[in-house]
């Protein structure tokens, strides 16, 4: 596959198998640049291990990927130089202080000093840590972990950013945040992928979405294109094969129950 410069993400055929379970089973993404794009599906749909490959933290099996039109393994150093990641069960250095989080990340990217701390004190006011900034990071709640997480991300101003469940566990004052940042983010022309489980938020972020069920891209496009005339959520159950399993069973359960 060639490299496409108005895709912020494509792929190719990617494949990832954990011994006898395909976990993706050779999908064909794609993300246009500057896009605001929400990667959803049911666990074990294979987002996490996708959103890995394409940032190359996971060696694929098989098939290509393409970040910004450069080959995720073939180069890259300019891929990483393009990219933020927030990954899934984040990790931080939690001896650190938030303000020192930010100048060794800003730094280990190779950023002049000055521009990291000048950068550092801005996303630190934006993300409501300025307070905080010198506390350590194994004191942060998890919604400050999250800021903070978003903030190193920011740092070296990617072009492409990845947030794998960037909301989960987070409070809705901080949740707010997040989301004028990241909108903010993607209105200077930048791009956004991130997966979640909560379809009203996709809905309410996103206009371009990618649907993922049993390691499959079964469904993906504009926002509106993906939902037709009915509620993502909806549009959802119906691609992935939701079934209810509710009906029927459990006749003891409730007060009614003889």
């Amino acid at each position: 596959m060639e490299a496409d410069r108005t895709a912020a993400v494509r792929t190719d055929g990617l494949v990832k198998r954990f011994g006898a379970q395909v976990a993706v089973a050779g999908i064909d993404l794609y993300v246009p640049a500057g896009s605001f794009a929400g990667l959803v599906g049911p666990n074990g749909a294979g987002k996490t291990t996708t959103l890995s490959m394409v940032t190359g933290l996971l060696r694929p099996d098989g098939g290509t990927a393409y970040v910004n039109g450069a080959d995720v393994w073939r180069d890259p150093v300019s891929v990483k130089a393009a990219i933020g990641v927030l990954p899934e069960g984040l990790r931080l250095f939690e001896r650190l202080s938030g303000r020192e989080l930010l100048a060794y990340n800003g730094r280990i990217r190779g950023l002049p000093g000055a521009q990291v701390d000048a950068r550092a004190e801005e996303l630190l006011a934006v993300m409501d840590l300025a307070e905080a900034a010198d506390k350590l990071v194994v004191d942060y709640s998890t919604g400050m972990r999250k800021k903070i997480g978003l903030a190193a991300a920011l740092l070296h101003n990617p072009a492409v950013l990845f947030l794998d469940e960037p909301f989960e566990g987070v409070d809705p004052v901080s949740a707010n945040t997040i989301r004028e940042v990241l909108l903010r983010y993607t209105r200077s022309g930048s791009t956004v992928i991130f997966s979640s489980h909560t379809m009203e938020l996709v809905e309410r972020l996103c206009d371009w979405v990618s649907v993922m069920s049993r390691g499959q891209v079964v469904a993906q496009g504009t926002l509106d294109q993906v939902r037709g005339e009915q509620s993502l959520y909806d549009a959802f159950l119906g691609l992935v094969g939701a079934a209810s399993n509710g009906e029927e069973g459990l006749s003891w359960l409730g007060s009614s129950s003889g």
